[in-house]
C-alpha cells in the first residue's frame, strides 16, 4: 500500500491519502502513519467511514486508548467522546488553546478526531507546534525552561466556571469536584520517539511551576501562553464530513473554533494513551 503524504503548512501538519482507515491496515503502513505522526505532529484523512467500531480498532493500533474522566463516552463505546455542539448551544468542547488530558499523570499521547455533520462554514481547528515554540526560545530561557515543571490539574477548567464543563445540549460532562489531583510534568518535553523537544505547557491546564506560587509562576506562563500560539507555529484545518485529524498531544496544542452560531457540529474522539 503506498501512502501519499503531502505538508500543509511549515511548522506542522500533513495530509495523507492511500490509507483506508476502516480496514485492517498491514503493521507496516500503521508504522509509515505512525512515523508521519511523529515528524508532521498532526496528520489528516479525508473521505474516510468509520464506524465507532472502526474508529476504535484503528485507535488502538497505536496504544490503549482513555476513557475520559468528565466526559461521558458513548452508549456502548466508553472510550468514543461524542464532541457535539448544537444550534442552541452557545459554548463548544475544545474552544481554547489547549493539549488533551495532561492533568492525568501520564497524559495521553495522541487524539483522533473524526467529523460526521459540520455547519455551512465555519468549526475550523487550529494546531500550534510546541517543537517550534520551543526551537524559537532564546539559549537563555531554553536553560532556564530545562529546569522546570510544572503542576497540572483539571480542577479550573472543569470547575462550574470553567469552559470544559459548561452545559451543552448533547454531551454529558460532569464539574471536577473537590481534589481532582495535581500531576508535575517537565515543562520541556523531550519526545520519547523522535527527540525532539517541545514545551509542555498547557492554558487549560497548567497551575503553577513546581516550587512557584501561581503569582510568580503567572508572567512567565502568560509569556510562554502567548509566545505558543504565534500564527507562524501554526496551521488550520478545514473539516469536511468522513475527515479526519490525528495530533501528537506531546507536541501539539489545539483550537477548535466557535465562529458558526445556530449551526450543528458533530465530531467522534478516541484519544490514545501511553502503552
Amino acid at each position: 500500500m503506498s501512502l501519499t503524504i503531502r505538508k500543509v503548512a511549515g511548522a506542522l501538519g500533513a495530509e495523507i491519502s492511500g490509507a483506508n482507515l476502516s480496514a485492517d491496515l498491514p503493521d507496516g503502513v500503521i508504522a509509515q502513519i505512525r512515523a508521519a505522526l511523529v515528524e508532521h505532529q498532526v496528520i489528516f484523512f479525508r473521505d474516510q467511514s468509520l464506524s465507532p467500531e472502526d474508529q476504535v480498532a484503528f485507535g488502538r493500533r497505536f496504544g490503549p486508548l482513555n476513557i475520559h474522566p468528565y466526559v461521558r463516552g458513548m452508549d456502548g463505546y466508553p472510550e468514543v467522546m461524542e464532541i457535539i455542539k448544537e444550534p442552541a448551544d452557545k459554548t463548544n468542547f475544545g474552544g481554547g488553546w489547549h493539549s488533551d488530558t495532561s492533568f492525568l499523570e501520564r497524559p495521553a499521547i495522541g487524539s483522533i478526531l473524526y467529523a460526521l455533520e459540520l455547519p455551512d462554514w465555519g468549526g475550523d481547528t487550529l494546531f500550534s507546534s510546541q517543537v517550534a515554540a520551543y526551537e524559537a526560545l532564546s539559549p537563555g530561557l531554553k536553560a532556564t525552561l530545562e529546569g522546570l515543571s510544572a503542576v497540572h490539574s483539571a480542577g479550573r477548567e472543569y470547575s462550574s466556571q470553567g469552559h470544559s464543563a459548561q452545559k451543552r445540549t448533547s454531551m454529558s460532562v460532569a464539574e471536577a469536584e473537590g481534589a481532582v489531583g495535581e500531576f508535575i510534568h517537565p515543562v520541556v518535553l523531550v519526545h520519547p520517539e523522535s527527540g525532539r523537544k517541545a514545551l509542555y505547557v498547557n492554558p487549560a491546564f497548567t497551575l503553577r511551576f513546581e516550587g512557584w506560587t501561581k503569582r510568580e509562576s503567572r508572567p512567565l506562563l502568560d509569556f510562554l501562553f502567548d509566545h505558543c500560539r504565534y500564527e507562524g507555529y501554526t496551521c488550520r484545518f478545514n473539516w469536511r464530513p468522513g475527515s479526519v485529524a490525528f495530533w501528537d498531544n506531546r507536541q501539539v496544542w489545539h483550537f477548535a473554533l466557535n465562529d458558526y452560531p445556530g449551526q450543528r457540529r458533530y465530531m467522534r474522539r478516541v484519544t490514545v494513551d501511553p502503552a
